[in-house]
């Protein structure tokens, strides 16, 4: 069985699985899921049915990633609420186990869209799906986080001057060369940072069509995937990360619809996904839309560094490790791009 560098032992996880969640029976399998450059993913197989088993990369990590016990949390937190998620069967913070932190939760059949194109579905098919994206964005910055759990989930005020830090420090610890348009957004996205408007609401972090589980047949959304970068922060971090995708060239690592005609695929525009997300959770307009956007490339461009160190260490979940860390430099220039035509 081919599970990268975890070798795990599926007798040994059975037996301490059988304790642990109710009904699961092995013996059982393991695949891993293709795709994804962060928290390795395996599809359990047993003779109770399927499950998902989800667990940090091996090797040394940086401070604070891969954060699977935080992702777990969220999970638990955000079951029975209006945002759709796996169920969460049990965390192991016992790293012995299998080499690393893992959790185990629900396998969601569905559909997952890889292509913000939709060349699977029809020009009428395809408004729904952004419609229910945009839904369900709306309903996660709305979960009342003190009800919920998670009001000290994160920190409050500041988020953008504090995320600026936070990634340049990431940046610097996986930098593997010079990129001079990152070495400029270090240097002038801290002095673009809007006056706090106090909003404060979970956010996904991640937030893009490859991370939603779709009903098999309806634009709907049945699950959330992919809490490792959840935090309390800024609302509008999540729907600009989320058209930053969108901006992105078609047939990337991560696809976008730069030079795509909207009108033609039937796919609502940038500023029309906007005015819904405005509109469903009652606010106005948004002023400094360009830098919300260009925050959003750069910590794009951190991650992607910190993909193509693991690479380099031997420590990447993914083959395509090393394509995407190569995005770096080209996602900064985006953004240097976006914050010159913001002033």
């Amino acid at each position: 069985m081919e599970t990268g560098a975890h070798n795990i032992d599926t007798a040994k996880l059975a037996a301490y699985l059988e304790g642990k969640v109710a009904g699961i029976q092995g013996p059982l399998t393991l695949e891993k899921f293709s795709g994804g450059q962060s928290n390795p993913t395996f599809l359990i197989k047993s003779q109770s049915g399927n499950y998902v088993l989800r667990c940090q990369p091996p090797g040394v990590l940086l401070v604070s990633a891969h954060a699977v016990d935080r992702e777990y949390r969220v999970l638990s937190a955000l079951s029975g609420t209006d945002v759709p998620v796996p169920h969460p069967y049990h965390l192991c913070e016992d790293r012995g186990l299998i080499g690393s932190m893992f959790y185990v939760m629900s396998f969601e059949h569905g559909r997952i869209f890889w292509d913000p194109a939709l060349p699977e579905l029809s020009r009428e098919q395809r408004g729904p799906i952004f419609e229910e994206v945009v839904r369900v964005l709306a309903a996660l910055h709305s979960v009342d986080i003190e009800k919920t759990g998670l009001g000290d989930f994160g920190k409050r005020g500041n988020y953008f001057e504090r995320q600026i830090a936070v990634w340049t420090k990431q940046y610097r610890a996986a930098a593997t060369g010079k990129l001079d348009a990152m070495e400029t957004l270090i240097e002038r996205l801290p002095t673009l940072v809007p006056a706090d408007d106090g909003q404060l609401s979970l956010i996904h972090g991640d937030y893009r069509l490859d991370n939603l589980i779709f009903h098999p047949s309806m634009p709907r959304i049945q699950a959330v995937l992919d809490w490792e970068l959840s935090t309390l922060g800024h609302p509008l971090a999540d729907l600009a990360y989320f058209c930053m995708c969108l901006r992105l060239p078609p047939g990337g690592y991560i696809p976008g619809l730069a030079g795509r005609n909207r009108d033609e695929l039937g796919i609502p525009d940038e500023a029309a996904i906007v005015e819904r997300y405005c509109a469903s959770r009652g606010i106005a307009g948004i002023t400094h839309w360009h830098f919300y956007l260009a925050f959003s490339f750069f910590r794009l461009a951190a991650i992607a560094q910190g993909v193509l160190k693991r690479a380099l260490d031997g420590n990447a979940s993914s083959s395509k490790a090393m394509e995407v860390g190569k995005m770096a430099g080209t996602l900064a220039a985006h953004a240097i791009d976006l914050i010159e035509t913001e002033i």
